[in-house]
C-alpha cells in the first residue's frame, strides 16, 4: 500500500505536491469515491481516477537530452513550436521536463515521468548544482566576478552564493566566456546574474547537472539515466551533496 499522492506522482500525472493539491481539490477519485485525505493508502488493484480519468501506472524513466537551442522546454506548447518531448517519439510513457532551459539556451536538461523525483530535485533546499558556460558581451573585472561569487540582487531576490570563473577573453570581440555554478532555480536566472553586473549573455549553456554532463552527446541527442545516476541525484538532492 502507498500513499495516493505518491501513486500519482509515479504515474507522472503531477508532481507529489501538485498531486496533493489535486486531492485537496476533491478532483481525486479512488474505486468512485472522491479523496480528499492526503495520508489516503491504495494498492495495485485500486481504481484512482484525477478529473474522471483514470490513472495508468507507469514504470518511471529518466533521461538526459542535449537541449539545442530554438526548443521549448515543455511537453507541448499552444503555438506549435518544437518542444524538448519531440526529441523521445519512441517513449510512450508521459515523460516531461524537470525544471526548464531557455528558448535560447542549450544544453543539459533531465526529462522523467517520476512526479516525486522531480519535485526532489527542484527543491528550493536542496537543488543540484548546475553548471552553465556563458558568451558575454564585455570583459568583466575581478570585482563584477566576485559579486557573482557573492550573490547579486535581483527583483524576485537576491541569488545565492555561486561559483564563477573566467575561462577565456576575446580583447578584439570584446567578449569573455565565464563558467558559472549556480543551486538555484529562478526563472532566466544566469541572463538576469550577468545582466545584473552589465554583461548581457550572447550565448549560454548548461554543461553539467549534479555528477551528469554532456560527454558522448551531440544537441538534438539524449539517452537513458543508469540506475547509478538517478540514486546519486536522489542523494545530492537530499543532502545537498
Amino acid at each position: 500500500m502507498e500513499r495516493l499522492q505518491k501513486v500519482i506522482a509515479h504515474a507522472g500525472v503531477a508532481s507529489r505536491r501538485k498531486a496533493e493539491e489535486l486531492i485537496g481539490q476533491g478532483r481525486v477519485k479512488v474505486n468512485g469515491k472522491v479523496v480528499r485525505e492526503l495520508g489516503t493508502k491504495v494498492g495495485p488493484n485500486d481504481k484512482i481516477e484525477v478529473d474522471e480519468v483514470p490513472v495508468e501506472s507507469e514504470a518511471p524513466v529518466y533521461f538526459m537530452l542535449y537541449k539545442p537551442r530554438g526548443v521549448i522546454s515543455a511537453a507541448n506548447d499552444d503555438k506549435g513550436r518544437k518542444t524538448v518531448v519531440d526529441f523521445f517519439p519512441h517513449v510512450e510513457e508521459r515523460i516531461y521536463p524537470i525544471g526548464r532551459l531557455d528558448y535560447d539556451t542549450s544544453g543539459l536538461l533531465l526529462l522523467t515521468n517520476d512526479g516525486e523525483f522531480a519535485n526532489q530535485l527542484m527543491h528550493p533546499k536542496f537543488e543540484v548544482d548546475k553548471v552553465y558556460v556563458a558568451k558575454i558581451k564585455g570583459i568583466p573585472s575581478r570585482e563584477k566576478i566576485r559579486q557573482l561569487q557573492r550573490g547579486v540582487m535581483l527583483e524576485d531576490g537576491k541569488t545565492a552564493p555561486a561559483r564563477a570563473k573566467v575561462l577565456s577573453i576575446d580583447k578584439s570581440k570584446q567578449t569573455a566566456i565565464v563558467e558559472l555554478t549556480i543551486h538555484e532555480g529562478k526563472n532566466r536566472q544566469v541572463r538576469r546574474m550577468f545582466d545584473a553586473i552589465g554583461h548581457s549573455v550572447l550565448k549560454l549553456k548548461r554543461e553539467r547537472y549534479g555528477p551528469l554532463d554532456l560527454r558522448g552527446l551531440n544537441a538534438g541527442e539524449a539517452r537513458e539515466l543508469t540506475a547509478h545516476e538517478v540514486k546519486q541525484l536522489y542523494s545530492m538532492s537530499q543532502t545537498g551533496k
